[in-house]
């Protein structure tokens, strides 16, 4: 059984820095394209960040190109994602998600493994 669990959440001033992590268990993950998704209050969760089986290939949503950093290590089963430069829109719960894929590439939709979400604050 797939289990994704997130942490590194928390309440950050603008301008910090935070690391989520998320444990992956239940499944052979250099199968999986992994990605980072984000909902905010009363919006649409959206993905911020994706990324291949082996790690070469990553996408970005364009608000988090050039601050947010993806990345995995499938020995340890964890996919990382880095955040720096916080904005107070970046206020959101964040889920890792996983997706059985046939080719090393990044997947950008069709996720149905989720985690149960850690909570970023950003605060102006």
């Amino acid at each position: 059984q797939v289990q994704l669990v997130e942490s590194g959440g928390g309440l950050v001033q603008a301008g910090g820095s935070l690391r989520l992590s998320c444990a992956a268990s239940g499944f052979t993950m250099p199968m999986y394209a992994m990605g980072w998704f984000r909902q905010a209050p009363g919006k649409e969760r959206e993905l911020v960040a994706a990324i291949s089986w082996s790690g070469g290939k990553t996408y970005y949503t364009d608000s988090a190109k050039g601050r947010f950093t993806i990345s995995r290590d499938n020995a340890k089963n964890m996919v990382d994602l880095q955040m720096n430069s916080l904005k107070s829109e970046d206020t959101a719960l964040y889920y890792c998600a996983a997706r059985l894929s046939p080719f090393d590439t990044v997947v950008t939709s069709g996720y149905n493994n989720w985690g149960q979400g850690t909570q970023v604050t950003v605060s102006s």
